[in-house]
């Protein structure tokens, strides 16, 4: 039988698609007649090209499918037109879980995401059993991640077999677009990076996101969620660790968050007058007021799973993102220098 994973050709859906053909499994990849296929090179895969938001498209791309993994999503945290995450990632997760409905799939492993558990909160720090609003989702990529989960649990009343995996912050290699986490990772080797805010989150090494993955879909419960995550650390300590990987010295200066959402909010209208994308997403900054941290203790508990030094994996980023065009000249010849002190 053939697994079939969306957003093979992003980061964290890349490396779920290597890991599946490596253990052996017939793999099937939907992509845009469009998409950037960087990230599957050198990889055995049926590729069907398709669009999640066009339902007729998925009939193909689950025939003899046994287990989908949903993984693709449009993780932006600025849009000039918003609507279109929502229809991706509301309209085109509705679209798959029907289709995989009528296809008779054995596994679906939907993709959400820590943004839809870690809130505000006064206590413990929120889990899998934390329950959250719309109202309390910051901006349109998490209220959109926020109402697809509400698809699949309602497909599961259905009769999909359902299961949830929520991965934290993805750090490593093969980031190629880049996410919004990967950006901050080549906006500080260009020195792009004068400050940084007060806040947190919980990162984890993708590969091993990836693998909980297969988890998920080995033993997860139907129409349950299982967070993926790894170590919960601040913005400076997570620069700190670039720092000590790059050899290249982390910023210094702690900007209030007044002065960085004013910042956002600048480039945010400069860019509506050019036509390109702000280098500050207002809505970056709104989720940066507050700690992003999680208890990601239950798939260690149930699943066995396990997630390396989130060090490590920014040291396998860097190195990645210098080998593959992401930083300019100069900081190479910088870069370089460092590693050889």
């Amino acid at each position: 039988m053939t697994t079939l994973v969306t957003g093979a050709t992003g980061f964290l859906g890349s490396h779920v698609a290597r890991q599946l053909v490596a253990r052996g499994d017939t793999v099937r990849v939907l992509a845009r007649p469009t998409s950037d296929l960087r990230a599957l090179g050198g990889l055995a895969v049926e590729r069907v090209t398709g669009d999640l938001r066009d339902a007729a498209s998925l009939e193909p791309a689950l025939e003899g499918v046994s287990c989908v993994f949903h993984v693709a999503a449009d993780y932006r945290l600025w849009a000039r037109h918003p609507q279109e995450i929502y229809e991706s990632n509301v309209t085109g997760t509705r679209n798959l879980l029907e289709a995989a409905r009528v296809a008779g799939v054995k596994r679906f492993v939907y993709t959400s995401t820590v943004a839809t558990i870690a809130v505000p909160t006064h206590g413990a720090l929120p889990n899998e059993h934390s329950e959250t609003t719309l109202e309390q989702m910051i901006g349109d990529y998490k209220r959109s991640k926020f109402l697809a989960e509400q698809e699949v649990l309602r497909a599961v009343d259905r009769g999909v077999p359902a299961v949830i995996a929520s991965p934290t912050t993805p750090v490593g290699p093969g980031d190629w677009k880049p996410t919004p986490t990967g950006k901050i990772i080549v906006d500080f080797l260009n020195g792009r990076m004068p400050g940084y805010v007060d806040t947190g989150l919980n990162f984890v090494p993708v590969e091993d996101a990836a693998a909980g993955h297969l988890l998920v879909a080995e033993s997860g419960r139907i129409g349950e969620r299982y967070l993926l995550g790894g170590e919960n650390l601040t913005l400076r300590e997570m620069l700190e660790m670039l720092s000590r990987a790059s050899g290249l010295r982390a910023p210094r200066l702690r900007l209030p968050h007044a002065v960085a959402y004013a910042a956002a909010c600048a480039t945010t209208a400069f860019a509506r007058l050019t036509g390109g994308e702000p280098s500050i997403p207002v809505d970056s900054v709104r989720i940066a007021r507050h700690l992003m941290f999680v208890d990601c203790s239950r798939a260690p508990r149930e699943l066995r799973f396990s997630a390396g030094p989130v060090a490590a994996a920014l040291e396998r980023a860097v190195r990645w993102y210098e080998s593959n065009g992401y930083v300019a000249a100069s900081r190479l010849e910088r870069l370089a220098r460092a590693h050889a002190a």
